[in-house]
């Protein structure tokens, strides 16, 4: 038994900012002290708030240390392991708490508050490279309780009276799924797990696989047995490294404890599992473009019907699902499917999880129950905008979702509420943005990923995605007239409605929602030749006001020498030479510059 147990983030981010060689000094100094039987060091995988990271939290007390650096452990060790004196300065200090100056423990955190964590449930609690540590937190009896309690048939039931939708793009009913493939004939059958997770700023499913990896084989193997499978295949991408080698450590503990191969728990089940690597391409989330890389061929969609579940994997039944649908699966089956269908809303039920970031204080990972405004995500467990600036929008989707406005803060959160605004959930990244933010450039952002992302193989999303491509880009130069936008939004519905697969289907969303609740900016752009938030560099303009003390210090650091004016004298900006770069402005102590 120890008496204390030390938890190191051991997920992508914390792993950037040496959280490795932070667990290397604890166990030396916790050796060195001689106590190596008394504390233990344990890497976990993350713990949510990444704008913190490195995470280290001290049990039994719960202690949350934040950005911890390699010269912090000695005092960790020696005041709070040694001598059991919490070291204050080195705790979180959550700024909408206003009352204390730190927090001792995650769950006093505003930014845990709002939280139901059931798929990260185990995320920074155990060590995801142990499966004794699953084990001991209920980990694969879901499984043991399906193999020797329940038929096929009642396990699909379960999953569709728990109202599980898919987390990973338009919400399909997971147990809906499952039944197609359970009916489809064939003496081989397929289970994959969709870990590629392409969606520029989400990192949900990695995190879960770098947490919890268990979770997910336990879930596949349910599902195998309910659809009549033999054979898994989890698809990742060979850039989540860590998320990789805990995954094929946690198959291998699995088969060795029996819990993989032949003759699961002594029944007549059994179920295999492999890893397939992906190279990074975003078409292969799309479900028939993810198997045809599986089957080792270059990543293309197949038109549908046939559909997967009927003519997948190798032309055979096969399911899919992502990540953090999987996650769901064990906890439906231990907890009852009442249990689940009671978190959410009538149509969405359950949690999701969204990766945070952007314009927002407290980036990183949350899960919260369907049916949250976006107001409590943006502004309580994100602790709003930084720097005091006006909340502008939200991107959610990703590439095939939307932009929501400000005056959709109050809106909740669910499959039907994102679609009817315009967006869509996809596999979960929220990305939010400030009134420093231009919509077009924004729409100019995700239109550049999807035309680079493009397979080719349709014509409306390889050709047309590179014409509404260059209509931006004409907005954005100045060049466009209000033809072009009537234009660029008659192409969207035409994409839409003509492209092969879900990529190009939704590639035109960013410009559409954008279109719907910021035409004004469009506008803005091509008759008054500004953009309003001041970022479009073609139609920028720097400008020297009165304010200007003469100090000669933009002049001395402009790169091509447009800057003249004598010492404490105002100075000017040739415009012709200005190349827009934006230094003037940013060492102009008298904030004596400025863009118009």
């Amino acid at each position: 038994m120890f008496r204390n147990h030390v938890l190191i983030c051991g997920g992508t981010g914390c792993t950037s900012g040496d959280s490795p060689k932070i667990r290397e000094l604890f166990e030396k100094k916790i050796k060195e002290a001689g106590l190596e039987n008394d504390v233990k060091v344990i890497m976990t995988g993350c713990f949510g708030l990444c704008a913190c990271g490195p995470v280290v939290v001290v049990y039994p007390e719960g202690s949350f240390y934040s950005q911890i650096k390699p010269e912090n452990v000695d005092e960790i060790v020696n005041e709070h392991i040694i001598k059991g004196r919490i070291v204050s300065h080195l705790l979180y200090k959550d700024p909408e708490i206003k009352a204390q100056e730190t927090v001792t423990s995650l769950n006093e955190t505003n930014f845990y508050k709002k939280q139901s964590r059931v798929v990260l449930r185990n995320c920074g609690v155990i060590d995801p490279e142990n499966i004794d540590e699953y084990i001991a937190y209920d980990g694969y009896q879901a499984l043991y309780k399906v193999l020797t309690e329940y038929d096929p048939q009642q396990v699909i039931d379960i999953i569709k009276q728990s109202g599980l939708r898919g987390r990973g793009g338009a919400g399909f009913p997971t147990g809906l799924k499952w039944q197609f493939a359970k009916n489809a004939v064939g003496d081989i059958k397929y289970v994959c797990c969709n870990a590629d997770e392409g969606d520029p700023g989400a990192f949900m499913d990695r995190s879960v696989l770098e947490g919890d990896p268990h979770t997910v084989i336990e879930a596949m193997a349910i599902a195998a047995y309910a659809i009549g499978s033999k054979q898994g295949y989890v698809y990742v991408r060979a850039e989540y490294p860590i998320a990789v080698n805990r995954l094929s450590i946690a198959i291998n503990q699995a088969k060795e404890y029996g819990l993989l191969g032949n003759n699961i728990f002594g029944t007549d089940f059994s179920f295999d599992l492999e890893i397939r690597l992906g190279s990074g391409a975003f078409v292969c989330g799309e479900e028939t473009a993810l198997m045809t890389s599986i089957e080792g061929n270059r990543g293309e969609p197949r038109p549908r019907p046939p559909f997967p579940a009927n003519k997948g994997l190798f032309g055979k039944p096969t399911i899919l699902n992502n990540v953090e649908t999987y996650a769901n699966i064990p906890q439906i089956i231990l907890k009852g499917p009442e249990w689940f269908a009671s978190i959410g809303t009538e149509k969405s039920k359950g949690t999701k999880v969204f990766a945070l970031g952007g314009k927002i204080t407290n980036t990183g990972l949350v899960e919260i129950p369907m049916g949250t405004t976006l107001r409590t995500i943006v502004e309580e467990i994100g602790g709003g905008i930084p720097g005091g600036k006006k909340f502008k929008a939200a991107q959610t989707g990703g590439p095939s979702g939307g932009c929501i406005p400000a005056e959709h803060l109050d809106i909740p959160i669910d499959y039907e509420n994102l679609i009817a605004i315009g967006s869509m959930m996809g596999s979960g990244g929220l990305i939010v943005m400030d009134e420093d933010n231009c919509m077009v450039d924004i729409a100019k952002f995700f239109l550049e990923f999807t035309q680079d992302e493009s397979c080719g193989k349709c014509t409306p999303c390889r050709i047309g995605t590179k014409r509404l491509l260059e209509y931006l880009e004409k907005i954005i130069e100045g060049r466009a007239t209000l033809k072009d936008i009537d234009d660029m939004e008659k192409l969207c519905y035409y994409i839409k409605d003509n492209a092969l697969c879900g990529l190009g289907q939704t590639a035109p969303n960013p410009v559409l929602s954008t279109l719907r609740y910021f035409r004004d900016e469009y506008i803005a752009h091509v008759t008054q030749k500004k953009c309003p938030a001041g970022v479009c560099k073609s139609l920028l303009t720097y400008k020297i006001t009165d304010a200007c003390k003469g100090c000669t210090l933009c002049a001395r650091q402009c790169p091509v020498g447009a800057i003249s004016g004598k010492v404490k004298e105002k100075h000017v900006i040739d415009t012709d030479k200005c190349t827009k770069c934006g230094v003037c402005m940013s060492v102009c102590k008298f904030k004596a510059v400025i863009k118009e």
